[in-house]
């Protein structure tokens, strides 16, 4: 019997390839037809896509095998140098702000801390009239005659007991407490003040270690953020403090507050001028009501006097405390009715200057 010249078993057979083209499988049939080899040819795998550019520069442009492979050293080199960048630009991010090192704090010879607490914003476009209550923003309890010129003695009375003082830093405190003032705060007010009043006789002696704590929203706030600031320029904590304020908050400051520091009452001092004549008895009853939510909450984290700070951070101002004064993290972080008993830079007998 004949075979047909088409019989499978003349040939092996050869099987389709789904993955091929039409074109792929119409040649293998073809191929099949006029006898040729069954056998499938070997595949070509694709280069990739460096290398089929490599070989692609090296036969049309004839470039040698050495300045490919230096050049192919040269873009790894590049990577690695833009990832270190950024690898070093996320550690960086992590790793806790440190705002001094060692040896580079500007006055560090000063030892003694003058604090002026601020009571209002200077918003006058010029300084002629600082006396004036319409150069101030007041709220509707400071809206007295003569209250300007009670914030313009305080101002002068830091800087007079800063010029008797060569060892003292003078910081004017208060942060941008009103709303309506816009984002001034109350210590640059005074600090302007002061410029424009050409220290009242003392530049040279005390403009140069003047400068400002704006961050504080109450009278405990401007003790503790200006002995932090304090810390901040000289790398070391006040050895003593002079507060000045109104006459009346003196034993708000010199009994609550510094005992709430446990600083001690023997290197703690203060200055206080009088208020205006029509304010003065509003101001006592006032004081009193304040003196008892202190007495309750001493460091002002709770109630009314927490309240208090939040109306007066109307811009959302971020305290930085106490990243440059490390050493009152724990009591920067207390909140009780009790004082704080942890440990204090001036406990020490060796805190000496």
């Amino acid at each position: 019997m004949l075979k047909s010249k088409y019989s499978y078993n003349n040939k092996p057979f050869v099987p389709m390839y789904a993955e091929d083209s039409p074109d792929e499988q119409q040649q293998q049939l073809l191929d099949l037809e006029i006898g040729l080899s069954g056998r499938r040819p070997p595949r070509k795998f694709k280069r990739s896509g460096v290398s089929r550019v490599l070989q692609r520069l090296q036969h049309r442009h004839k470039v040698s095998t050495w300045l490919i492979i230096i050049g192919s050293i040269s873009i790894a080199l590049c990577s690695l140098y833009f990832v270190g960048i950024v690898y070093k630009s996320i550690s960086a991010a992590s790793v806790p702000f440190r705002p001094f090192i060692r040896g580079s704090y500007p006055y560090r010879k000063l030892h003694n801390l003058v604090m002026v607490a601020g009571h209002s914003v200077f918003t006058s476009t010029g300084c002629s009239k600082v006396d004036s209550e319409s150069s101030w923003f007041l709220e509707s309890y400071q809206k007295h005659p003569g209250q300007a010129l009670t914030f313009v003695d305080h101002i002068r009375a830091g800087v007079e007991t800063a010029a008797s003082d060569r060892k003292a830093l003078l910081l004017f405190s208060g942060g941008e407490t009103r709303k309506g003032a816009g984002p001034r705060s109350e210590a640059q007010s005074y600090w302007s003040v002061a410029e424009s009043s050409n220290w009242f006789g003392s530049e040279q002696e005390v403009r140069w270690r003047a400068l400002t704590e704006e961050h504080a929203r109450d009278s405990f706030e401007n003790l503790l953020f200006s002995v932090c600031r304090f810390r901040e320029l000289t790398g070391h904590y006040p050895w003593n403090i002079t507060v000045v304020s109104y006459d009346f908050k003196e034993s708000r400051f010199a009994n609550l507050h510094r005992l709430a520091l446990r600083f001690p009452a023997s290197r703690f001092f203060y200055k206080g001028t009088p208020a205006s004549p029509t304010a003065a008895e509003a101001a006592t009853k006032g004081e009193a009501n304040v003196q008892k939510l202190f007495q309750e909450d001493p460091y002002g984290c709770v109630g009314p006097l927490h309240t208090k700070r939040i109306l007066r951070d109307p811009f959302a101002r971020v305290i930085p405390y106490p990243s440059g004064c490390p050493e009152l993290n724990d009591l920067f972080s207390y909140c009780g009715t009790g004082i704080f008993q942890g440990m204090l830079p001036w406990d020490s007998s060796n805190s000496s200057p």
